[in-house]
C-alpha cells in the first residue's frame, strides 16, 4: 500500500465522540495513515458480535493494522495485546477473545505481545478509555514502521482469552450449532461455515434439511443459492457471502418469524 492502512471497529456508536477521538490519535501520530472505520455500531459490550463482524471484514481489507475495541474489561487485569497475524496484518485490542476469529482467517497467530511500553501510549492512560491512549497509539506506531517486537513482550498464543465464537459439533449427518448473529434483515448467522455442513451432510444446495430446535421444534427448510428461489415469506437455510450458513425467511425478519433467538442451539439434520 501506498499509505499505512489502519482499520477501526469499536461499540462506541456514532453519537459520542469516543470513535472520532481514536482516528484523530491515529492521524496524530501517523498523518499519512489511510484509516477505514469498519464499525462502530457494534452491540455494546457484545464481544461475539465484534469478532463476528472483524472476521466477516479483514480478508476483504489491505494488510494493514486492525483496531478492534469492544472491552467491558477495560481497565481490569485483562492484557492489551497485539497479534502479528500469518498474512502480516497486525490486529490490536484487548485480550477477551475479539481478535482471535480474524487471525485465523488471515492465516492465524504468527506471533503475540503485550502493549506495555509507555513509548507507545499516550502519556496519561485512563481506567475506561484504552481505545483512545493505548490501542489507537499503539496502532498508529505500528502503521509508521514502529518493529513489533517494541510494543512489549512476547506472549504465548495459548494464554490468549478464548474465541467467543462456538465451534459446530460436526458428525456425519448432522451439525449441531448455534445462532452466533442476527443481522439487520432479522437473518440469522450460525456458528457453522458452510465447510462444516459439506463435511457432514455434502453439498446442501438444492436440497431440504431438518432442522431442530431446542424448544422441540422441527422445521423442514429447503438450502437455496438465491432468496428469490422462494416465495416472499418462506424461510431458507442459506450460506451468506462470507461462507457462513445461515438462516432466512425471504424479505422478512427470521429472527422475529421463527422465535429465534441470539445463542439458539440448532442441529441441521439430513431427512
Amino acid at each position: 500500500m501506498p499509505r499505512p492502512f489502519v482499520s477501526l471497529l469499536t461499540d462506541f456508536g456514532a453519537r459520542d465522540v469516543s470513535a472520532s477521538i481514536c482516528r484523530a490519535v491515529v492521524l496524530g501520530i501517523c498523518p499519512d495513515a489511510q484509516v477505514v472505520d469498519l464499525s462502530h455500531e457494534i452491540r455494546k459490550y457484545a464481544i461475539r458480535d465484534g469478532a463476528l463482524a472483524l472476521w466477516s471484514a479483514v480478508a476483504y481489507l489491505p494488510v494493514g493494522v486492525h483496531v478492534a475495541v469492544v472491552d467491558p474489561g477495560v481497565g481490569t487485569t485483562r492484557r492489551p495485546i497485539a497479534l502479528r497475524a500469518a498474512r502480516g496484518d497486525v490486529l490490536v485490542g484487548p485480550d477477551n477473545g475479539l481478535l482471535l476469529p480474524a487471525a485465523g482467517r488471515l492465516g492465524g497467530i504468527a506471533e503475540a505481545r503485550e502493549l506495555t511500553n509507555p513509548e507507545y501510549r499516550l502519556p496519561v492512560v485512563s481506567s475506561t478509555f484504552h481505545g483512545r491512549d493505548i490501542f489507537a497509539p499503539a496502532a498508529a506506531n505500528l502503521a509508521r514502521g514502529v518493529p513489533f517486537e517494541r510494543v512489549g513482550p512476547r506472549l504465548d498464543p495459548a494464554s490468549l482469552a478464548a474465541s467467543p465464537l462456538p465451534e459446530p459439533r460436526v458428525r456425519p449427518g448432522s451439525v449441531a450449532t448455534e445462532v452466533v448473529y442476527i443481522d439487520t434483515f432479522g437473518n440469522l448467522k450460525l456458528s457453522a461455515l458452510v465447510g462444516d455442513v459439506r463435511a457432514a451432510l455434502g453439498d446442501p444446495v438444492g436440497r431440504t434439511f431438518l432442522v431442530r430446535i431446542a424448544d422441540g421444534r422441527e422445521l423442514r427448510l429447503p438450502w437455496v443459492a438465491t432468496f428469490g428461489e422462494l416465495a416472499a415469506g418462506e424461510a431458507l437455510l442459506y450460506t451468506d457471502a462470507y461462507g457462513r450458513a445461515c438462516i432466512a425467511v425471504n424479505q422478512g425478519d427470521a429472527a422475529a418469524a421463527l422465535d429465534l433467538p441470539d445463542g439458539a442451539p440448532i442441529e441441521i439434520v439430513a431427512p
